[in-house]
């Protein structure tokens, strides 16, 4: 049975919507400015701010919401509050895939470290910095809706709700940034850590909250998000399609 899109997916697909819309703006005034042959990206940016106002403001509204309970986001980043903790009347904490949290952090500052060694050698600029942070951000929510490699290949959790990693989303999203000589980039990264580290510290002081044997808030039954649904309909109607196209190939083929 097919289910409507819940809120929290919904707005998943706005996010894809204007980040992908601001990403292919970014993507365009970096072409704009190697035609131009200015002094830098960021001084072009800088120039006719109007797009490096938006894009920031956004990020920053979106990072600041997340320090608060909402119900329209996801169960993922909301079970770190008090509000969302249902005591199952269990009291063994079991919170799954601690060594392949250590992973997905030494590769992903190892990848980007990479990006920024090439950053101070001069082969990448400021602007292909800018454009990878926009990309990750496309990323992140590709991630979200449709197919999350960290889940799948280190997590290994059940679903986004249960990922132990999901308010690393806007740090990683950042990361590049560091290597962006601006106070813009540095505040959204700052911004972006302020959320990394403040889930970390809940972690440990409330590992209760993270796992679904002692919060029933994580269970499927209370999910306000349903993505997991929705995540399915779209493999079967992949796979439909594959099978009708597998099917004309052979009747082209007689």
């Amino acid at each position: 049975m097919k289910r409507k899109l819940s809120a929290v997916s919904t707005l998943h697909y706005v996010r894809l919507v204007y980040r992908s819309v601001l990403f292919i703006l970014l993507l365009i005034e970096y072409f704009i400015f190697r035609f131009r042959a200015g002094p830098s990206i960021t001084v072009s940016l800088e120039e006719r701010p109007a797009l490096l106002y938006f894009t920031c403001g956004v990020f920053v509204v979106e990072m600041i919401l997340r320090f608060f309970p909402s119900r329209f986001e996801s169960p993922g980043c909301q079970k770190q509050f008090k509000r969302n903790y249902i005591k199952s009347g269990k009291t063994e904490i079991v919170v799954h895939d601690n060594n392949a949290t250590v992973l997905v952090l030494l590769i992903w500052i190892t990848f980007n470290l990479l990006f920024g060694a090439l950053r101070i050698v001069g082969i990448f600029d400021d602007g292909i910095m800018i454009l990878l942070c926009g990309a990750y951000s496309v990323c992140d929510m590709i991630c979200i809706l449709f197919f999350c490699p960290f889940q799948s290949w280190f997590m290994k959790n059940k679903c986004c709700s249960a990922c132990r990693i999901y308010n690393w989303d806007y740090a990683m999203m950042f990361t590049p940034l560091f290597f962006v000589h601006r106070a813009y980039a540095w505040g959204l990264l700052a911004l972006s850590f302020a959320l990394l580290i403040r889930w970390e510290i809940t972690f440990y002081r409330y590992p209760e909250r993270f796992s679904e044997e002692t919060n029933d808030y994580l269970k499927c039954q209370n999910c306000t998000e349903k993505l997991c649904t929705h995540k399915k309909q779209l493999h079967t109607l992949w796979k439909q399609v594959e099978k009708q196209a597998a099917g004309r190939i052979r009747f082209l083929k007689k």
